[in-house]
């Protein structure tokens, strides 16, 4: 019989001491940072105060209250729809609508964050002082990921995006269900959507090293 040895630490974990803050909720966003946690980058997930992610009420099912110490407003436990795409997170109870929540934030951002993730729709995080060419000034090097639903540019930029929208427009649906379009049973625009944005962030990381910026 062979004997046993620990593996290093380090192994499968490539990207400990990577500090991301996670300002995403619902699922796109939240998977993009699931999947560096993962990998063993340190997130800290900002959600609203009482309320947290809209998925933490989402179900059932709902883990047994002495389960997990994360209740949702109303005493029943959080949705394992949250758990099963917040993992390996530490979460912040934080109002971004009030300036002490706002300079919370932004203090994660400008001093402790390496990475940024946000999915509001377009010009929230300018209007509130947050966006990319703010926070930039206080740490040149932040990668600032933004999820939209169209993009920041074009004339359907404006209006909010959601993962069925994205797979009727594109024609999911119609080639899903038997006579009429139908809905997958799985939000695989959103999980895609994370994949890449995770993709992204990573190809960031790796030009930021090679040339600083």
């Amino acid at each position: 019989m062979m004997p046993t040895r620990s593996l290093p630490s380090t192994i499968g974990r490539p990207l400990r001491g990577l500090n991301v803050l996670d300002l995403s909720r619902i699922l796109a966003g939240p998977w993009a940072t699931m999947l560096l946690g993962d990998m063993g980058a340190s997130v800290i997930k900002l959600e609203r105060p009482r309320l947290g992610d809209d998925t933490r009420s989402w179900g059932p099912p709902f883990l047994p209250r002495d389960a997990t110490s994360n209740a949702v407003s109303d005493g029943r436990s959080v949705s394992t729809y949250f758990m099963s795409v917040n993992r390996s997170k530490k979460s912040l109870a934080v109002n971004l609508k009030n300036e002490r929540g706002k300079a919370i934030c932004r203090r994660l951002a400008t001093e402790w964050a390496d990475v940024v993730v946000e999915n509001f729709k377009v010009g929230t995080m300018d209007g509130l002082g947050l966006g990319y060419d703010e926070l930039r000034r206080s740490n040149p090097g932040l990668i600032y990921c933004s999820i939209t639903g169209f993009g920041t540019t074009g004339p359907f930029k404006d209006r909010p995006g959601y993962d069925v929208v994205a797979s009727g427009m594109y024609g999911l649906m119609s080639i899903t269900g038997d006579r009429r379009p139908s809905k997958v049973g799985v939000a695989i625009t959103d999980v895609l959507t994370g994949s890449l944005a995770n993709n992204g962030i990573l190809a960031a990381l790796h030009e930021r090293e090679r040339t600083g910026k």
